[in-house]
């Protein structure tokens, strides 16, 4: 399961980073890429680990909260799926009901 939400939030950092302030993006890389723990971050930047977890929170609903409105995980995971389609007909039946959600 942490794994999961590790790669979730991974990818969906990978999509949105770019529509979170220059705080979050720096220090969620760190957790997320770099692998650092919260007090390690903390301590890099001057500040207190809760508040290096609150911003993690924080980065992490509005991550979720831009998938919610979005989709674009989602409609990539679909299309990806598509690929694995051998019908050329049924491929197209499935993206023509994707493009109409």
């Amino acid at each position: 399961m942490y794994m999961e939400r590790y790669v979730y939030y991974g990818m969906l950092f990978d999509i949105y980073q770019k529509l979170l302030n220059e705080r979050n993006r720096e220090v969620f890389e760190l957790y997320y890429e770099e692998n650092l723990t919260l007090q390690e971050i903390a301590d890099n930047l001057d500040v207190s680990k809760s508040y290096i977890g609150r911003i993690i929170k924080n980065t992490e609903k509005k991550l979720d909260d831009l998938e919610e409105k979005l989709h674009i995980y989602k409609n990539r995971q679909k299309l990806k799926k598509l690929l694995e389609y051998d019908d050329i007909n049924k491929m197209k039946k499935k993206l023509q009901s994707i493009i109409e959600e």
